[in-house]
């Protein structure tokens, strides 16, 4: 299969160069040139199948020309090596929990998926890969430990200084091996637009072979679909309108959502839920869209003003952006909302991290107004992640996890940096020599 860039579709490349060069030269993102839609039969029977038999079929359907039957059967082993349960928490409501991965996040699936089938492509080069990755905070640390050890990949990853939680900064700045971390003086927008500077830099380029671990790159875009798949097939009332809330920063999860929905997945409906970052909901309130600046809110990871994956939202409906209104509503909730949401579910018996939070609340203000659909949302990242906001939410501890523990007696190791381009390119460079 061939790929589009989103800024100029007659631009469209093979699966080994959308992956390794992650971005378009003209800056747009890669998308499949077709999206195959699955057989009726392979839905009607999906409740019958495990997450590993979904992910062979879909996954498949995308990539059969590309890679063989036994490489796609590895890529999803190694992919869904831990579950995905989909959580009853009250009438029509679920929780889809997405953070039984290595490092406790929803961005695991997506993050090893991207490492095995990159590590496929590279096998018989003898260039190394550098990685670049912006992370507000989960991406980091997935791509991190999902790539640690990778032969023939370097890693570098750009967060911003004090505005990551304590646990996500110990997943990826403790590894070392073929992982840096580069802390950045200023917010996540600065980190991305740093990275993607330094693609688009055809003196760097020349050097180095860079490319993308963010969800702008489609090996960690796509695989986001198949746990959409799966909560599906665990809904137990067939035939009920469904929708999916969606807790959102960079908009890769919702539109790795609607990407199932095109595949045949009959979701009806999304909510994108955000933080005071609201761009988008804004736009789907019907404003024009226009990026901001992002500001601090306790749910760090989706403090975006700027969301890279937005041309993919479009490109998904043929750049018709009423269709995307019709289909996508938004909701954006303050932390007040957010402490509020965490304190109301807890007395359930169900802890939210603060993502999972705003997710719930999108999801519960969408079906008072809309009753007869059963609905989930994703909680996207354990709440030990998150431990300071949600003990001071609750006024008790979390217990961590043993594995999530473990990442705090890791020593911290950075280098400090400016948010300038220049200062960012003469580090690159120093790679090369």
């Amino acid at each position: 299969m061939k790929f589009y860039s989103t800024s100029n579709r007659s631009h469209q490349v093979e699966l080994s160069e959308a992956v390794i060069k992650g971005l378009a030269p003209d800056q747009g993102l890669y998308m499949p040139m077709e999206i195959p839609v699955l057989e009726e039969a392979f839905l009607e029977n999906i409740s019958d199948l495990t997450f590993r038999e979904i992910g062979y079929r879909v996954i498949g359907a995308l990539f059969s020309t590309d890679l063989t039957e036994t490489q796609i059967k590895d890529l999803v082993d190694h992919t869904l090596s831990f579950d995905a349960p989909l959580v009853d928490l009250e009438e029509d409501v679920y929780s889809l929990e997405l953070f039984h991965g290595p490092t406790l996040a929803f961005k695991d699936f997506g993050a090893r998926f991207c490492s095995k089938l990159m590590s496929m492509l590279i096998a018989k080069s003898d260039q190394k890969v550098r990685v670049l990755v912006a992370t507000s905070g989960d991406t980091g640390s997935a791509v991190a430990n999902g790539f640690l050890g990778v032969e023939g990949v370097e890693v570098i990853i750009l967060f911003p200084k004090g505005k990551v939680s304590e646990l996500q900064e110990k997943q990826f700045t403790t590894l070392g091996q073929n992982v840096t971390s580069l802390e950045v003086d200023g917010v996540f927008d600065d980190c991305q637009r740093m990275v993607k500077s330094a693609f688009l830099d055809s003196e760097l380029n020349e050097k180095l072979l860079l490319t993308s671990a963010n969800s702008i790159n489609i090996a960690r875009w796509i695989p986001q679909c198949l746990y959409y798949f799966y909560a599906f097939s665990r809904l137990p009332k067939k035939g009920k309108k469904v929708v999916f809330s969606v807790p959102s920063g960079n908009f890769g999860n919702l539109a790795a959502g609607i990407l199932a929905q095109k595949m045949g997945l009959p979701i009806t409906h999304f909510v994108a839920a955000t933080n005071e970052n609201k761009v988008v909901p804004t736009f789907l309130g019907g404003e024009e869209f226009a990026a901001k600046p992002s500001v601090q809110t306790i749910s760090n990871s989706m403090d975006v003003g700027n969301p890279s994956n937005f041309p993919r939202l479009l490109a998904l409906y043929d750049f018709d952006e009423n269709r995307l209104k019709t289909q996508v509503s938004g909701a954006f909730y303050s932390d007040a909302e957010t402490i509020a949401a965490i304190q109301k579910v807890k007395k359930k018996g169900y802890t939210l991290d603060p993502h999972g939070a705003v997710g719930y609340l999108g999801l519960k203000d969408f079906m008072d107004a809309n009753p007869d659909y059963q609905g989930v949302f994703l909680e996207t990242a354990h709440p030990g992640k998150f431990r300071d906001v949600v003990e001071n939410a609750l006024g008790e501890k979390v217990i961590l996890p043993e594995r999530l523990a473990a990442f705090l007696k890791g020593e911290k190791q950075v280098f400090s940096m400016a948010n300038d381009f220049e200062e960012f390119k003469t580090f690159l460079a120093s790679l090369s020599s």
